[in-house]
């Protein structure tokens, strides 16, 4: 009998060792689990892979609303953190769209929100506006330019010029914009 309990003893201490090393392994892996990046795969075999979009570049001559708007998509599809986009903004701007990070002080070059305000206050279409409208107010149809041409011309500079409009204002503006500037037959 004094044998059979040994042995039982020694059975469960094997047990218990073995239960022990696979929840140290567990705590492990739970632990790389939780200070993995989001998007770094656990196991390729195991794991979909997302498909990675290649972020874009911006030298400051294209439009910075159009631009914001491509990284935005770039950014969430491929499931950055928001240190990740600081990082990727800062190594996608060229020309004068880099020399915006000279005047921001250096611990802030990780700061998404910072770098996107600088950005937005050197290259935004907000101080624009203005402008847009009265390209809008003076807009014309040139000879040759189809109706087609025109119309969508007339809906760039209206979503510049009134791009936080209220849709039916922005329709019955729009409306307005594109007869005011068809050529009239005679001329």
């Amino acid at each position: 009998m004094k044998e059979e309990v040994q042995g039982m003893k020694g059975k469960f201490k094997e047990v218990k060792t073995e239960v022990q090393e696979k929840m140290s392994d567990l705590e492990r892996r739970l632990s790389d689990l939780e200070t993995r990046p989001n998007n770094f795969p656990a196991n390729p075999e195991f794991m979909y892979s997302r498909p990675t979009v290649k972020p874009l570049t911006s030298d400051g001559l294209t439009s910075w609303t159009v631009f914001k708007t491509q990284f935005n998509v770039v950014s969430s599809t491929n499931g950055w953190t928001d240190s990740v986009k600081a990082s990727q903004l800062v190594t996608s701007l060229r020309g004068s769209a880099a020399e915006v990070l000279q005047g921001i002080p250096a611990d802030k070059l990780t700061d998404i929100t910072t770098i996107g305000k600088a950005l937005e206050s050197r290259f935004g279409d907000s101080h624009l506006m203005k402008f847009y409208r009265t390209e809008l107010k003076t807009r014309r149809q040139k000879p040759g330019e189809s109706l087609q041409e025109l119309a969508a011309d007339v809906e760039r500079l209206m979503s510049l010029a009134y791009a936080k409009c209220p849709l039916d204002v922005w329709e019955s503006l729009a409306a307005q914009y594109f007869v005011d500037a068809m050529r009239d037959e005679d001329t």
